[in-house]
Order: structure tokens, then sequence, then C-alpha cells
């Protein structure tokens, strides 16, 4: 076989439960050898459907999904822990697996039994263990805990330890699912470096990971998992870009409709006897615009109100776009009263709180003269180059002196992708002009 695994139209049902239904399956794996044969999708959980691909020797190859979308059931196929229902895989070479936290450790006995236990299942004989066990407990780390039973461990420790175990047995082929999440920053750095050594032999890396960073720096290919298919393959970057705009419109999609919902929901509140609208100093609405983000906070003594921010994208709602691309937020403000002081602002951050950019009318030098009633407020941006990630907008209306009247933190969300790549937050535009005995070759962003 020319490829290090070969996956074609892999299939893998899981059996629904009820009551009495474990009767029914243990007929079912005594009379037909399988405790899902002649199942049909719809008496059946279907964890893949006719997933097809190839991972070719010395590549590393990501896949990425949501949670539910197969990635873990996939790869544990690929291990050979779990047994497909239709199609096949074939593996080429020693197969180390880092697939659950603890998997194949005993947690009544020592660490050190278990590196003996874990190496002989891995294919690696005792005197091979032998030789390697010094090399494998000091890469752990955990020589001081290395007779306690593993049951005592952290999880980081489990991690640990299981890490150390399968890199030192030399495989072929290494499969890992998102347990590098588990361990601290430093043991982390040690893993990602004894891959790129991996990597740098020759062998193979199939790698779940939620980290889209880490899928897009360290894999030369990356599979899209989604509801149990495989919904694209190709470049890292264009695969990725793919996934993150799937999610941003599901998200807005899911947004849309609480919209409408409190937009009628509000209908019948107004319409009704004692509707908040009559009364200034009442608290805020919730968020009723933008990809929402589950932790909109507010405050302001209400004299007026944001009441919507929206992103527009060429007269489009959009909440994923393209760094680079033009940019409107709008906001929908009204006042309770009679305002001569005021001032409308929009600031973005990252979900870690760091700010990006941030205005306002007061800093562009637009001196207020009357506010009473409804204002529509847009802020364009011709080009709004930040780098590809997740972003959150904060929009507010104050007084001069920063008195909010309405202060909305993290009402909307964002994605940017970007196809160039970079470190920071700010991708001004540009470009490379080299002269001399120098030369290089474009990449096809494309390709995949």
């Amino acid at each position: 076989m020319s490829d290090a695994i070969h996956v074609e139209a892999l299939t893998k049902l899981f059996r629904r439960m009820a009551p009495g239904d474990h009767l029914r399956t243990l007929k079912s794996a005594l009379l037909e050898g399988s405790l899902t044969a002649g199942l049909s999708h719809s008496e059946a959980i279907v964890a893949l459907d006719e997933v097809s691909f190839s991972v070719h020797r010395g590549e590393a190859f990501g896949i990425v999904g949501g949670n539910g979308s197969g990635k873990s059931t996939l790869l544990k196929t690929v291990a050979g822990i779990l047994k497909p229902t239709h199609g096949k895989v074939e593996v080429d070479g020693r197969v180390a697996a880092l697939i659950e936290l603890g998997a194949g450790f005993h947690p009544e006995i020592s660490g050190r039994e278990n590196i003996f236990i874990n190496g002989a299942v891995l294919g690696l004989p005792k005197k091979e263990i032998e030789r390697r066990y010094d090399s494998i407990v000091e890469f752990s780390g955990l020589e001081d805990f290395i007779e306690e039973p593993v049951k005592n461990y952290s999880s980081g420790m489990y991690v640990r330890l299981g890490f150390a175990v399968a890199i030192h047995t030399d495989p072929d082929v290494l499969l890992v699912d998102e347990v590098l999440a588990v361990g601290d920053e430093a043991f982390a750095h040690r893993c990602l470096a004894r891959i790129e050594q991996f990597l740098a032999k020759g062998r193979t890396l199939l790698l779940v990971s939620h980290s889209l960073a880490l899928v897009e720096d360290y894999c030369d290919r990356v599979l899209w998992m989604d509801q149990g298919r495989a919904r694209l393959v190709g470049s890292p970057r264009r695969v990725i870009d793919a996934y993150r705009q799937a999610v941003a419109e599901d998200e807005g999609e899911a947004h849309r409709s609480a919209k409408q919902q409190a937009d009628a929901q509000a209908g019948q509140t107004e319409s009704g006897p004692s509707s908040s609208q009559d009364d200034p100093t009442a608290p805020s609405p919730p968020a009723t615009h933008g990809a929402s983000t589950g932790r909109v906070r507010r405050w302001g003594s209400g004299k007026a109100r944001v009441e919507s921010v929206r992103l527009l994208v060429d007269g489009e709602e959009r909440y994923h776009f393209r760094s680079g691309e033009p940019v409107v937020f709008e906001l929908i403000v009204k006042s309770s009263e009679p305002l001569t002081d005021f001032v409308f602002g929009v600031m973005i951050s990252t979900p870690r709180g760091i700010e990006c950019w941030g205005t306002n009318t007061d800093l562009a030098n637009l001196t207020a003269k009357r506010f009473d009633g409804t204002a529509l407020v847009r802020l364009v941006c011709p080009a709004l180059r930040l780098a590809p990630g997740e972003y959150l907008v904060d929009a507010a209306v104050h007084a001069r002196d920063g008195s909010p009247y309405d202060y909305r933190k993290q009402a909307a969300a964002f994605t940017v992708t970007a196809q160039a790549r970079g470190v920071g937050l700010y991708f001004p535009q540009h470009s490379w002009q080299i002269e001399g005995d120098a030369s290089w070759d474009r990449p096809d962003e494309t390709a995949s």
C-alpha cells in the first residue's frame, strides 16, 4: 500500500438503546456476530457515514469538526479499537494511539508497571522497553511519582505518561486526539517538539484537535468532519476557513431565529398595558441583533439605548468575512429624552479582552447638537484588516465625559479569515519585493 492510511467508504453504526434493548443486543451478538448487523440507519446512531480519505506517508493529517461530528470515532476505527460496520480501513506500519485519557493504563498498578504493559501492547519486547525506560520516565517528568498507582495521577500526569510511552515506541503512525490540551504549557511544547522530530523522520501523524491554529501550523492537509461525513479535504487554510465560515453562518442563522422570536415577544410586550418602553429606567432588553456571544452585559442610565448592533458586508448582514473586506457596524439607538450631550462608540476586542480598535464620534470631532428619538448610526470601514480569528464588538452611547447612557459589552461576535498568514492582530495590505540572487515559488492557496 503506497499510503500510510487508506479509508474507503467507512461507516460505523451504534445501536440505539431503549428499555429491553440489552436483551436484543445480546441475541444479535450471539446469532449474528455483530451488535449492529442488519441495522438500518433509522435504527442506529450513524457515527460515520461513507467516509473516504487517504493519508500519505510522512504526512501530518489533521481532522477538525464540531462535537459529535465523528472525529474520535474515526480515530478509534483507524486505531483498530472499533470495528467498521461497513467499508475498510488499512494502516501500514506500527501504530501508537493517544485517544482517550488513561486508555491502556491499569489504575491499580504503578506508573512503572504500566510503562511495561503499555509498551508491550504497542509491540515492544521487554528488553527494548527496559532500554528505553529511563528516557520514557525523564520525558514524562514523573520521576517522583513513577512508583505510585496511576489512579492517583492527575489528568495531566496521565497525558505525560501516555505520550511518553507512545512516542518512545517509534511508531510509523501516531494518532493523537486532543489529549495535549490537558497537559501544561511546558509539556505541550515538549510534545510538539517531539512531534516535529517524529515528522522529520518521515513518519505519519493523524491529529484530531479543536485548536485550529495548531492544526494549521502542523498539518499538511486537513479533513473537515460534519455529522459523520467527510465535508471537505484539502490544504489547512482552505478547509479551516470553510469550517469557520460554516460555524459563523450557523451562528448567524441561529441568531436570526432568536431575533425573530425576540421581535415577536417585544411586539406583544409593547401592545400590553405595562410595556417597559414607558419607563426609561427599566432594565435594558436583551440583545436582538448580531451573532450573540451569550455573555452580553450592559449598563448605563437609560437616557438612551443601543437597541441593536449589526455587521453588514456589501449591505448583507454577516458575521464572517475575509480580512480587508468593507464592513459596516450598524447601531440603532433610541433616546428616552432630548439630549444635547451624546457620543456613539464602537470597540473591537478579542475573546481574551485584548482591545484591537475602538473609536467614537467625539474622537472623530463630530459635535453633538440634538438627539431626540431614533438614530441609525453606521461606522463604515472600507477595509477592516484584522488578522484571522474571533472578535467581539462593544457598542455604546454616552456623554462626552464618559458617563454611560447605555454600554453593551460583547453585543456581537464575528470571525475573520485570510489567505495570508502573519503574527498579531492587524493585517495591513502589503507585498514583498526581493531583488538579487534569491527566488521563490508562490504557493497556490487554493490547492488541496
